[in-house]
């Protein structure tokens, strides 16, 4: 037998046959040479004239002899057959296929209807005729091929077009989504870090002061050591929590130890953003706003200060995510967020501003799951949280605190248009960003781009307006308060506090602006690259805001006791750096004094430092003029022409505002 193509596909008419056939053989479109009989020549006698309208074949190209042309065979394709020849053997065409293509018969030919073909060539019974493939076919009088087997089926198309999805990704949650989501997380906390690690100054004032707080605390914790002052009638925070953990990693790793623990709650503050972020939109939204949030100067410089602030956002950030979590969950287990939102509190007193954005979450969250029943998820929470705190409050000498550095804290004179103004450029364009994604989400609440999303559910307008108006509206509690008091001192690290409820929204915002399936991406990245570069110059300027005191220190070191009476600027400093020789007992500030002189007679402010400077009452006084310059002016002119005081140093310093000098004078007689 043999081989040839199983399937026959008809193709178009070569143009250049009839020269192949001139020269010696004929192909078909498939370069097909099909086989001729031993001898056989197809050319047609020398003597027999060509019909009309055709060319003669070369001279020469007879008949063979013993070769005789039956006439029922068809002639061959490209060649005229003469008067009296029938056509050319092996190329029968059958009834219903008519004669070979490109070729005119000549009158009186017809087709003949019997197909001779030398034995030896199978023609499939189920496939039609085709000379340029199947030159010879079996005779009708030759038995034909036995059928297939009963057990083969026949054969079927070689390809197979699959079912089309109606959407070309799957909006359900997947392994590959998490771990991708989970990388570009990955990525914005190093970020986060880098910018935070790349801050170095010495002991700020607050850092020192929480710092040696958290030792003495220690101290009286561990070994019943008196304290030297009550720092729970001042401090804006309970000394029994953050003072004692970061004293904790004071004596492990000094103070770069403390400040990593804030960059630990730093960086799980980002990483909980995100998560309750993804449960309340989707994992795009989480990634953005927690994107915005790790650059911004807040959280930039907080990752790398050792103060209360770090850890009281990171609470609230913590019962924001139980409160999200929780949503399907029976109502009594938001109680889980109550403990959490307390020790915020307690943390920090200011914390108490954003605990009622936790408490309405809880019912926007709740609703959507539970309908009314969400209510009483949102007062059972409530119910909690005020419990605690009452009890803690209370039950602990901690009100004075609370009062003086919280709820009646001292005015300043510090202007609206000036605290709205440092709040702008601290805050304002990831709250701007927060405020659009809040409007586009209230137009549109779809948040998958995929056409199968349409047919899901989605929050009413209603409940999305008030989403939106909560999270955006807590970034405004901070700079609202700051202007109520009239002052900026905090008002940078606030103003965080309020960014990590926008930040939702701020994600939400950057996704429509980059559009469906990332159309604008530029956008996106032209925002990201501001809020970057306003937060590093924000923070590297923040950083240096007060003067390096490594020299201070190392001057004024061998000059200190256990048993002198000193006067400082900034005293916390030299008792944090110095705690092994003296103690927050022997150190006089610049804000407030006390005094009595040896003639008995009481003297109070400014009035207190003239006194007890011409009495010779401090050993030692170091002035900055930078934390109180009034009073570093009144104490400076005392010791001027003082017989009791000579200057022992002069120290120049670089700050974000310019230079300075730290000086200091020490008590001769």
């Amino acid at each position: 037998m043999s081989s040839r193509p199983e399937y026959y596909t008809p193709q178009p008419f070569d143009p250049y046959a009839e020269e192949e056939q001139q020269q010696g053989g004929w192909f078909n479109s498939d370069g097909y040479i099909p086989r001729q009989p031993h001898g056989y020549d197809p050319r047609p006698p020398e003597h027999d004239r060509q019909p009309q309208g055709h060319d003669r074949q070369p001279p020469g190209h007879g008949q063979p002899q013993g070769h005789d042309i039956p006439q029922d065979y068809a002639h061959a394709p490209g060649y005229d057959v003469p008067q009296g020849y029938g056509h050319a053997p092996g190329l029968d065409v059958p009834q219903e296929y008519g004669h070979a293509p490109g070729l005119d018969v000549p009158q009186g030919y017809e087709h003949p209807q019997v197909h001779g073909v030398p034995q030896g060539y199978d023609v499939p019974q189920d496939y039609g005729y085709d000379p340029r493939t199947y030159p010879y076919q079996q005779a009708d009088d030759q038995p034909a091929p036995a059928p297939p087997a009963e057990s083969e089926e026949p054969a079927g198309p070689g390809y197979h077009v699959p079912e089309t999805p109606e959407v070309g990704w799957d909006m359900a949650a997947s392994r590959r989504r998490a771990w991708v989501s989970r990388a570009v997380l990955l990525c914005v906390l190093a970020v986060q870090a880098v910018l935070s690690l790349r801050l170095s100054n010495t002991a700020f004032q607050d850092e020192a002061l929480y710092l040696a707080a958290g030792h003495a605390e220690l101290q009286h914790l561990l070994h019943g050591t008196p304290l030297p002052l009550d720092y729970g009638a001042y401090f804006s925070g309970s000394p029994q929590l953050y003072p004692v953990l970061a004293a904790v990693a004071d004596d492990a790793l000094g103070l770069t130890g403390a400040r990593l623990l804030s960059l630990a709650f730093m960086l799980g503050t980002t990483g909980l953003l995100y998560s309750f972020s993804r449960r309340l939109f989707n994992e795009r939204a989480a990634l953005a706003g927690a994107a915005l949030f790790a650059v911004v100067q807040s959280t930039v410089v907080m990752g790398y200060f050792a103060t209360y602030d770090a850890a009281a956002v990171f609470l609230l950030a913590l019962a924001t995510w139980i409160v999200v979590r929780t949503d399907r969950a029976p109502v009594p287990a938001v109680l889980l967020a109550a403990p959490v939102a307390a020790l915020a509190v307690g943390v920090k007193y200011a914390a108490a501003l954003y605990v009622p954005t936790i408490i309405v979450l809880a019912l926007l969250t709740g609703r959507p799951h539970k309908g009314r029943t969400a209510f009483w998820r949102m007062l059972l929470l409530a119910l909690g949280v005020g419990v605690l705190l009452a009890a803690g409050m209370y039950g602990t000498d901690l009100m004075d605190g609370v009062r003086k550095t919280t709820t009646n804290r001292d005015h300043g004179s510090d202007g609206t248009a000036f605290l709205l103004r440092r709040s702008a450029e601290w805050g304002g364009l990831m709250f701007l960003t927060a405020v659009g994604g809040a409007v586009s989400y209230v137009r549109r609440s779809r948040m998958n781009e995929s056409p199968a999303a349409l047919r899901l559910g989605s929050p009413g307008r209603r409940r999305r307006a008030l989403l939106g108006l909560v999270l955006c509206g807590t970034a405004l509690l901070a700079p609202a308060y700051q202007v109520h008091l009239g002052t900026v001192v905090s008002l940078f690290k606030h103003v965080g506090f309020g960014l990590l409820f926008a930040a939702p929204m701020a994600g939400v915002g950057v996704t429509r602006l980059i559009g469906a399936h990332f159309r604008y991406p530029q956008l996106g990245i032209m925002l990201w690259t501001a809020t970057l570069c306003l937060g590093i110059s924000q923070a590297d300027w923040r950083y240096g805001v007060w003067p390096d005191s490594s020299k201070m220190i190392q001057v004024i070191g061998s000059h200190v006791d256990g048993k002198g009476h000193y006067l400082a600027s900034t005293p916390e400093v030299p008792v944090y750096y110095l705690r092994d020789k003296t103690s927050h007992r022997q150190w006089q500030g610049v804000f407030a004094l006390e005094y009595t002189d040896k003639k008995g007679t009481y003297h109070q402010g400014d009035a207190a430092y003239r006194a007890a400077l011409r009495d010779g009452e401090f050993d030692l006084v170091v002035l900055d003029g930078l934390t109180n310059p009034r009073v570093d002016d009144i104490v400076a002119h005392a010791v001027k022409g003082n017989r009791h005081y000579r200057l022992l140093a002069d120290l120049p310093f670089r700050n974000s505002s310019g230079t300075g000098h730290y000086r200091v004078w020490i008590k001769t007689a």
